[in-house]
């Protein structure tokens, strides 16, 4: 499996160093290969504040707030790209939440940030948390993969 991350950092709020990058592209991997997917993927990330998310949120989904994460699969026929790479989507996420609940939860920023990216990894699967039955399936999800980064116990 061979997977591309690609980086865009549009805040000055929270530092992205390389081995946040390194460990997102970790991250990235188990949830796919949790799913027991094979072949050459491409997710994009980006980091952004409050203010634009909200905006994207709003946009995209009729809510005017700013929410940690946002998620945009490819769906159907987009999912082609460049060939046989498959582009899985892209991730939107809120440095200023990501302080914000780290603090909140007591976990380190690395731990949020990596938690936030299994959550929208699994979005981008097509999971959701809507109903009651499917936000069970979905935690349960995240925990695999969040054992398996050795995040959570």
């Amino acid at each position: 499996m061979n997977v591309t991350v690609l980086c865009d950092n549009r805040q000055e709020f929270m530092k992205i160093t390389d081995e946040n990058i390194e460990a997102m592209e970790r991250t990235i991997k188990v949830c796919i290969e949790n799913e027991n997917l094979e072949g050459i993927f491409e997710v994009s990330v980006s980091f952004v504040v409050n203010d634009e998310i909200k905006k994207l949120n709003n946009l995209y989904r009729n809510v005017d707030s700013a929410t940690d994460v946002l998620s945009f699969p490819m769906d159907g026929e987009d999912k082609e790209y460049f060939g046989e790479t498959i582009m899985l989507g892209d991730i939107v996420l809120s440095t200023e939440k990501i302080i914000e609940q780290a603090k909140e939860f007591g976990h380190s920023l690395e731990r949020e940030l990596l938690y936030l990216v299994t959550h929208s990894m699994l979005h981008l699967f097509g999971y959701d948390h809507i109903q009651e039955e499917d936000k069970s399936v979905m935690r349960e999800k995240e925990k695999e993969i969040m054992k398996k980064l050795h995040l959570f116990k």
